[in-house]
């Protein structure tokens, strides 16, 4: 596509599910410059910095998992930095994630006593196998996926927890997806970024549909020497707390519980996450 498209091309109203709704991570060029998100300690865009996922780790180990060791899965895993604190504190974790280049990371540094194994995979195609004393899905990724898609996933955890087994998600609040939604557009410059190794200039436009409840965002990407456009979309699906509660139930868990984040006394009004927490009998 190049520049001109923008004018003579106007985009048509796509379904928001259609098989472009997610920012393609498991491509190879993609999955490396997620990585080099992932890894720095500039910011908590894509991980945490590591003295708060410390924080989180130490949570998970004392209030969720008492202490005791457990065996672990991590959806959405990334390159590992949550499953090897967990083995050190003596965890089994498997985790599975999307990204070539995340999941080459995390087995590259996983501990050398097998307390980590990794799986390149889809988790809404996954099997994630069975036995487990724990499931978590952290950092939103929860609302990328289509209510179909994450009932499945619920209810795939759900079969694969041992009974007494836990669930924890950390999910968006309704407000914060439609927040997202509703923030005006803008851009930036960058001589390199997640789009490109390339100097570009990035276009991001979002769009909050009420009666779906979703949030999309555009992001048109032109090369600052070509001019050539490339297009990614990302779709954020908001639930109220009602509806979190519901899904979780219908997958068959029990004791459903939507809590601050990581210990917190209370939710804020500008808090951007809530706590999924459920048990299987």
């Amino acid at each position: 596509m190049k520049l001109i498209d923008l004018f003579e091309k106007r985009p048509k109203r796509r379904k928001y599910w259609d098989g472009k709704y997610k920012i393609p991570w498991d491509e190879p060029g993609f999955s490396k410059r997620m990585l080099r998100e992932h890894l720095t300690q500039d910011h908590n865009r894509a991980s945490r910095r590591l003295e708060i996922i410390d924080q989180h780790v130490e949570w998970i180990h004392s209030e969720v998992l008492g202490s005791k060791p457990s065996r672990i899965l991590d959806l959405g895993c990334g390159p590992g930095f949550y499953t090897r604190k967990l083995a050190a504190l003596g965890h089994k974790c498997v985790g599975v994630d999307f990204g070539p280049a995340s999941i080459d990371y995390a087995v590259r540094y996983a501990p050398r006593d097998g307390s980590c194994t990794y799986t390149l995979g889809d988790i809404r195609t996954e099997e994630y196998g069975d036995g487990f004393d724990l499931i978590m899905m952290i950092f939103g990724e929860f609302n990328a996926f289509s209510k179909n898609e994450a009932e499945t996933i619920v209810t795939k955890a759900h079969a694969s927890l041992r009974p007494g087994g836990q669930l924890l998600v950390e999910a968006h609040t309704f407000e914060t997806v439609r927040r997202i939604g509703m923030t005006p557009g803008s851009w930036y410059r960058a001589s390199a970024g997640l789009f490109s190794d390339k100097p570009h200039i990035c276009l991001i436009e979002n769009v909050w549909d009420e009666k779906a409840r979703v949030a999309a965002s555009e992001f048109v990407v032109i090369d600052a020497t070509t001019s050539e456009v490339e297009r990614y979309r990302n779709t954020l699906q908001a639930y109220t707390s009602d509806e979190y509660a519901s899904m979780l139930k219908s997958a068959g868990f029990s004791q459903v519980e939507l809590a601050p984040v990581w210990g917190k006394d209370e939710l804020g009004p500008n808090d951007e996450f809530v706590m999924l927490r459920a048990n299987r009998d």
